[in-house]
């Protein structure tokens, strides 16, 4: 199909990454991402199918999207991952599709992701001691994690990467522990703010906030001789430390010094357009689909939501704020509904 003219808003921001949430669900319960009671989950039906979710994959690469990124919840809890990886990877236009995960299940898919194209995987883990990562996610699990970190590298997958949400006074004391894993592993680590996302959907600071400024400061005091290097516009601070094979990198999700430079679109689970982190403002794609939308109507919407963007995460937040008038208004109570 004839490729259309490119995804901007009206800032001049080119738009070429997709972060596809595929699933809500998730098989941990990580205390910054949803309440401890958990959520109350959608029904099965309001999940876009794999083939509504191939749709609009397919209509974002004639928009010119280059990039996909598979999210939950846990994506791989999705049975049909697989298929959905395959059908992004043979998607015209699109040139790389990653997924984000927790590593709890990687080994049953991974070898099967690697065949249907995946190029890159970014696995989430928050802490390297076992007592702290039963308190972070709720759950056991450190173990699984690590064999499956070193099962993707050993499996060369292109690219591989460790997120990690460092929090002052509970993990912050790991910063080495973890940096030093680049330096015989071809690996990025990469270190994002603490965000808290309570049951009101509202970001703080809190006690636990570690700034991006002050991680670099920390990494540029163990590694005197760190040099820049190459990475993601997300990657707003990336470096090499002399000797490393890997990379080291920080992301100011908090503190937003990224958002002149976004290029991504997020798709929910349930069929929503998000076009920033934080705000609350959704642009539906799950009816229109399933009611006989045409790519031309599907197209609009994802225009119209890029032209509604924000300057900033600053300027959303302070919209969606403004339009809430009670809790009820508040859609998405973790950010497993979300996707990150």
């Amino acid at each position: 199909m004839n490729p259309l003219p490119p995804l901007l808003d009206s800032y001049g921001r080119t738009f070429d990454y997709a972060r596809i949430a595929v699933t809500e669900k998730c098989n941990l319960r990580c205390t910054y991402c949803m309440p401890e009671e958990g959520v109350d989950f959608q029904g099965k039906e309001k999940i876009l199918q794999s083939d509504e979710t191939l749709r609009i994959i397919g209509i974002l690469g004639r928009m010119g999207i280059k990039k996909i990124r598979f999210t939950g919840g846990e994506p791989l809890v999705r049975k049909d991952i697989v298929e959905l990886v395959s059908g992004a990877a043979a998607t015209p236009g699109v040139k790389a599709v990653h997924l984000t995960t927790n590593g709890i299940l990687f080994d049953r898919y991974a070898q099967s992701l690697l065949d249907a194209g995946l190029t890159g995987v970014n696995i989430s883990l928050d802490t390297l001691d076992a007592e702290k990562f039963v308190r972070i996610t709720r759950r056991e699990g450190l173990d699984k994690v690590s064999q499956n970190i070193k099962l993707a590298l050993d499996l060369g997958f292109p690219r591989v990467k460790i997120n990690i949400v460092l929090m002052r006074g509970f993990n912050e004391g790991e910063l080495k522990n973890f940096t030093e894993l680049t330096r015989d592993h071809r690996l990025t680590v990469r270190f994002i703010e603490f965000m808290p996302f309570d049951s009101h959907q509202i970001w703080e600071e809190g006690g636990h906030f570690a700034s991006a400024d002050s991680l670099v400061k920390q990494i540029e005091t163990l590694y005197p001789d760190i040099q820049p290097a190459p990475g993601t516009r997300t990657e707003h601070h990336i470096f090499q430390a002399p000797g490393h094979q890997g990379k080291i990198a920080v992301i100011p999700a908090f503190t937003r010094s990224l958002c002149g430079n976004c290029s991504r679109i997020r798709v929910t689970a349930d069929g929503n357009i998000r076009n920033c982190l934080y705000s609350d403002k959704e642009y539906g794609l799950r009816e229109l689909i399933r009611t006989g939308g045409s790519d031309d109507e599907i197209v609009a919407v994802f225009r119209k939501a890029f032209a509604e963007k924000e300057k900033d995460g600053f300027e959303a937040k302070k919209t969606s704020s403004a339009q809430k008038v009670s809790v009820e208004d508040i859609v998405r109570v973790s950010m497993t509904q979300i996707g990150g």
